[in-house]
């Protein structure tokens, strides 16, 4: 982490300051899609602010939650837009992995990353009262009662990652559902016995549910004697992350300035105290070192994939 925040820091000081007098010339919208209040939202909202103040320009974030479709429909806005950096997307990994697999328009040169900034502590999350509280018990209690999933999108990552673990472990899910927000109520009303979710979204009630598991490479600090979903049933460790994205044909001067003000917002007070108090991992991943995790991450998702038989 300090490492990546030393590498930022760097990238500002070689910077200069006409790039920023160049761009942009209008309102810069960042389009985040999903509802507001999660961590991609909080820390996109801080870029915003930081560039408003940087440009003289108007800067906003535009919340295109999209229901079962989860992130796509907000990533086609994106990619319908000028590759002018007007109109910035703030997206999960699914966007550039996932979009290109399933012929909605998006093929895998369609966004250009601009950096990463986030890893959300995801977890999957049960009631407290339910007779599980990690994978082995989930899997002895799925083979003779029905278990049903909430998630942000079939096709997204942490789904993904339930379900191969589900395979791997002897079970499956009898249902799954998409929902536009998962917190303590999905639970407490029954829509769902299980939920792929942030741990922002959990946390009014982290005392009254079991988390089975968080989905990435190591665990969460915050939860204590929680291990990874990863290290309880075989599957690879491939992480839920946000980043921004613009449309191909986008200057480079344009990701340049965008990604001299994203750095310096990861790296501020503010950012790196939402890392400390919330378990999600907040830092700045330029563009050569996202394209080349995307490209690892192709990868592990195709591995994951191959166990659901996709």
């Amino acid at each position: 982490m300090k490492k990546l925040l030393t590498s930022a820091a760097l990238a500002l000081a070689a910077l200069t300051g006409p790039a920023l007098a160049e761009y942009p010339t209008g309102p810069v919208q960042f389009i985040v899609p999903w509802p507001p209040g999660d961590f991609e939202d909080i820390l996109t909202r801080m870029i915003a602010a930081d560039m408003a103040e940087a440009t003289g320009q108007p800067a906003s974030v535009v919340n295109r939650p999209g229901g079962g479709d989860g992130p796509f429909p907000g990533a086609l806005e994106v990619l319908n837009a000028p590759n002018d950096g007007s109109v910035i997307g703030s997206f999960v990994i699914g966007v550039p992995i996932v979009g290109p697999k399933i012929d909605i328009g998006i093929e895998e040169d369609s966004f250009v990353p601009v950096g990463i900034f986030l890893t959300y502590p995801f977890v999957l999350a049960a009631s407290g009262d339910a007779p599980y509280s990690n994978m082995a018990e989930l899997a002895a209690h799925a083979q003779d009662n029905d278990v049903v999933l909430g998630h942000f999108g079939a096709g997204l990552t942490p789904t993904a990652v339930s379900m191969a673990a589900a395979a791997k472990m002897g079970f499956e899910f009898a249902d799954d559902s998409a929902f536009d927000l998962l917190d303590c109520n999905t639970l407490s009303s029954g829509d769902a016995d299980v939920i792929n979710t942030t741990l922002a979204l959990i946390e009014p009630c982290l005392d009254d549910i079991n988390v089975l598991g968080n989905i990435g490479a190591q665990p969460i600090a915050k939860l204590d004697g929680v291990e990874t979903i990863a290290a309880q049933s075989g599957v690879n460790d491939v992480e839920l992350w946000n980043g921004l994205f613009v449309t191909k044909g986008t200057p480079q001067e344009v990701i340049d300035t965008i990604a001299e003000v994203a750095a310096k917002t990861m790296a501020s007070d503010e950012a790196q105290a939402l890392m400390a108090e919330t378990g999600a991992a907040v830092y700045w991943q330029g563009q050569e070192e996202a394209q080349a995790r995307i490209e690892a991450d192709r990868a592990k998702s195709a591995e994951i994939n191959e166990i659901l038989g996709r």
